[in-house]
């Protein structure tokens, strides 16, 4: 799946984005020298940007083919950067990071909600005392203003990509289906996870152990409210 649909999820101008976003945003402002794990790194969007503001960075993710993208990418760039690969569900490094990043909505996917805790767990884990943990997700109040309107994204050899989204379990749970139509065929594949309202999300950050924990709209640290596009909940280890 990662392979077919990248393309669509993790497009150049998105690449763009990031990049202007991790020069700019207020919450991504962290001390040059930082120890920052992206967890979940996918093709690496968020790895080149941080290396190039002078931080030590690290990306851990499942998928071997997502892995080999951002190493090409950081080479492409002559970022040093750290990978790895791992699963989120065990992955840890007792204080290793000063700062974790998990965005682009890669939280909730596991069946069981005691194991999205324990990724949280594992996170505090990995941090140094006084570490940031940042968790970017589609909050439950965001997806409530547009859900049932299929996204369609072209893609630059003539194929395109739709997205629909399907909540389920009185809103605990959200089915989002990807297909890919090029020339003659279609194919979909679906990925189920966990939706998570700014309350939900806060209280599992503190039952994870995490202390100060604040829910901002973007990383831009605005507030979380009728505006927001995104929610972004911030966790302290202890």
């Amino acid at each position: 799946m990662w392979v077919d649909f990248a393309p669509a999820m993790f497009s150049g101008t998105r690449a763009d984005s990031v990049a202007g976003l991790v020069a700019s945003a207020r919450l991504l402002d962290f001390p040059r020298g930082s120890r920052v794990l992206d967890l979940c790194c996918g093709p690496g969007l968020f790895l080149v940007p941080l290396a190039r503001r002078g931080h030590r960075v690290t990306g851990v993710d499942l998928s071997p083919a997502m892995l080999e993208r951002a190493r090409a990418a950081c080479e492409r760039a002559g970022a040093e950067v750290e990978l790895i690969r791992a699963d989120m569900l065990d992955y840890t490094a007792p204080g290793a990071y000063d700062v974790i990043l998990n965005v682009f909505t890669s939280f909730g996917y596991f069946a069981d909600p005691a194991d999205n805790l324990r990724v949280l767990r594992n996170a505090r884990r990995s941090l140094a005392p006084g570490g940031t943990l940042l968790v970017d997700v589609m909050g439950k109040e965001v997806l409530a203003g547009w859900i049932g309107r299929p996204q369609a994204v072209d893609l630059p050899d003539g194929s395109y990509v739709v997205q629909r989204d399907t909540v389920l379990d009185s809103w605990r749970r959200l089915r989002t289906d990807w297909t890919l139509v090029r020339g003659d065929t279609a194919r979909t594949a679906s990925i189920h996870s966990f939706l998570y309202s700014a309350a939900e999300l806060h209280d599992l950050f503190v039952a994870a152990g995490f202390t100060e924990v604040e829910c901002f709209g973007d990383f831009d640290g605005g507030p979380y409210d009728q505006r927001s596009r995104r929610l972004v909940v911030r966790g302290r280890a202890g």
